[in-house]
């Protein structure tokens, strides 16, 4: 009796055996292929400096939206700040109240030329990238500006405070696409009483990187 259990004892071990050497052939690791993708990202040129054009919209108090342009350069002292500096150029035409009155115009033609340069500090609040396909991404940047400058208009010249938001899309090392949003404010007293001007630029541009 002894000897069956002996046996049987030692028949379930074989088998347990046998079963576990199965399981281990059986068994096989599996190593998946994933590919790795190489994105190709822009990065602006070792020089940091910035020079280009730009052309747009500017709407001057008291007178109606009109064609501005200009030209804009930076130098960028990382990859947070840079130093701006713009020149632009817009001519007005009639004030409302010389549309409605229909009288004598107020003022000169050649006085009616709005010129202004500036000198912007610029952070880039929002540095990041805009992916195009799988393997393509763009370097872009929004950011914040402020600065002061001088506005010739009307006959005079008048200190003037920028801010303004923009947006640069690198599209290679060298070369960027801007879009800029910009508010010019400055006192005058062109009308026979002082009055704080506010006068808002929307231009587009590309600059380049050397």
């Amino acid at each position: 009796m002894e000897n069956r259990h002996k046996r049987f004892l030692l028949g379930i071990a074989a088998a347990l055996l046998a079963a576990g050497a199965t399981a281990q052939d059986v068994v096989q690791v599996i190593e998946p292929e994933v590919e790795r993708r190489e994105i190709i990202t822009p990065d602006i040129d070792t020089e940091n400096f910035e020079l280009g054009f730009f052309v747009g919209m500017i709407s001057i108090d008291d007178f109606a939206s009109e064609p501005v342009y200009g030209v804009r350069g930076a130098w960028h002292l990382s990859e947070n700040w840079f130093f701006e500096a713009n020149l632009g150029a817009a001519e007005v035409d009639l004030t409302s109240y010389e549309k409605i009155s229909g009288g004598a115009p107020l003022f000169k033609d050649s006085e009616r030329d709005y010129n202004f340069y500036n000198l912007n500090v610029g952070w880039n609040l929002l540095p990041g990238e805009i992916y195009f396909s799988e393997n393509r991404a763009f370097k872009s940047d929004l950011y914040l500006l402020g600065g002061v400058g001088a506005t010739d208009f009307l006959g005079d010249t008048w200190f003037t405070a920028t801010f303004g938001i923009g947006y640069r899309l690198l599209v290679n090392d060298w070369i960027a696409w801007r879009l800029d949003v910009r508010d010019h404010i400055f006192d005058r007293d062109s009308f026979g009483e002082d009055e704080t001007t506010h006068n808002v630029e929307w231009s587009t541009g590309v600059t380049f990187f050397f």
